[in-house]
């Protein structure tokens, strides 16, 4: 028998996500690999047994000093993993909330000098210790929801020094927050108002200078670009993505989110990592995804936080045969740190089903943020991230709008609520 740190018992469903491919596609998204009357054990961080209580109990016996959790009855998910964040600003918007809410849009008050540019000047003028007292109070909200790994971007410098630092920033983040966090570099979301009128100047220094400096010192997994009118070109954009391939970084790409840009076409042309957004994208574009294998990055909730009239189209990805991954954009302009509320708005306005939703906040969100060998899923020998609901099965996550969990526990230890 294997002697283990920590005993939960008592699951009436387990819902591990374990066996299948990664990442998960149509029918095979509604797959949950559930196990009723469960158990799960964890030595040194680790998943050691997973499975019917009944078989746990025989394969381990806990060690001294180790502890035994009774779940009541409640439901066991894999660790959140939240696929698309601007976590990591300086100061908040929430003054334009009134000016969206009578009728300016985003790209209007951006065109004002405002959104994301606000967010640009007091990101900037922020010191590294305000920037981290700032945002490490976002991570930990994000993590008492449930979300153990997230994704977070740089891009409110939009200078090459700038977006360096907030690059370095994040490994001190994730120290002191106590999430996984995978880097991406954004620093092409959206030309400096300095280089207005010049914006393929900044493109060059992006490509040619700060994509080189993040690849070589290994600050970024990923490369990502906003390709939309008014921010960069479908050429522009390409340019960027294969630099950073040239570099061996992954690729992503912000799509198709507040009118056509042709962003899909482009993801699925060069086999991009993820697409994210997509509100836009036709039906063809989403085929074409579909064939290359790109897994759409849905952020049901920004178009909410937006005043949007439109949705996610998720029903439409799962249904073209899209592997589908669910983040919440938290940032100043989407204000949502709850992967719980992001399924539900994935099931109530992109339609996909409670199953799917949870897929796509799990094992295909991890596999968006190249995670999947330590996240997304519940089996021996991976990291035990997961998440305890009071709750009798894991469809009633998403049903149930905001969701909170009894207990959140990472690699093997209660982090959240604190006991």
């Amino acid at each position: 028998m294997t002697g283990v740190d920590l005993l939960v018992i008592g699951i009436g469903e387990l819902a591990t996500l374990r066996t299948g491919p990664i990442p998960r596609v149509g029918s095979a998204a509604s797959e949950l690999g559930r196990v009723q009357n469960a158990a799960l054990a964890v030595r040194n961080g680790v998943f050691a047994s997973v499975g019917p209580e009944r078989l746990v109990r025989r394969s381990v016996h806990l060690r001294k000093g180790g502890t035994e959790v009774d779940a009541g009855g409640g439901v066991v998910v894999p660790g959140f993993v939240d696929a698309h964040t601007h976590v990591l600003y300086a100061g908040d918007r929430a003054n334009e909330l009134e000016e969206k809410i009578r009728g300016a849009t985003y790209l209007e008050i951006a065109a004002a000098g405002g959104g994301l540019y606000r967010t640009v000047r007091l990101t900037r003028r922020a010191t590294k210790p305000q920037l981290l007292r700032e945002t490490v109070p976002r991570l930990r909200r994000m993590l008492e929801a449930g979300t153990t790994t997230a994704e977070v971007k740089s891009g409110y410098a939009l200078t090459h020094a700038g977006e360096i630092r907030l690059l370095e920033s994040i490994p001190l983040l994730a120290e002191r927050a106590g999430l996984d966090l995978v880097p991406t570099y954004l620093g092409a979301h959206a030309v400096p108002p300095e280089r207005a009128t010049t914006p393929d100047r900044y493109v060059d220094e992006v490509v040619e200078r700060t994509i080189p400096e993040v690849a070589r010192r290994g600050l970024a997994q990923f490369v990502d670009v906003f390709c939309e009118p008014g921010f960069f070109t479908p050429s522009q954009s390409e340019r960027i993505l294969r630099a950073a391939m040239a570099a061996h970084l992954g690729t992503k790409i912000h799509a198709d989110e507040f009118v056509y840009s042709g962003g899909a076409a482009l993801a699925a042309h060069l086999a991009t990592h993820s697409a994210e957004h997509l509100l836009t994208a036709p039906a063809d574009d989403r085929a074409k995804l579909a064939r290359a294998g790109v897994t759409a990055v849905l952020l049901p909730v920004t178009p909410f936080a937006s005043m949007s009239p439109l949705q996610s189209p998720g029903r439409e990805m799962v249904d073209a045969g899209v592997p589908v991954a669910l983040g919440s954009d938290v940032s100043p302009n989407s204000p949502v740190e709850s992967m719980p509320i992001v399924m539900a708005h994935a099931v109530y306005s992109a339609r996909l089903t409670p199953a799917e939703a949870l897929t796509a906040a799990t094992v295909n969100a991890a596999h968006a943020v190249g995670a999947a060998d330590r996240a997304g899923t519940i089996a021996a020998g991976r990291s035990a991230d997961f998440v305890l609901f009071d709750l009798p099965s894991a469809d009633r996550i998403a049903h149930r709008i905001g969701s909170l969990p009894v207990a959140i526990y990472r690699r093997g230890n209660r982090v959240s609520p604190t006991k």
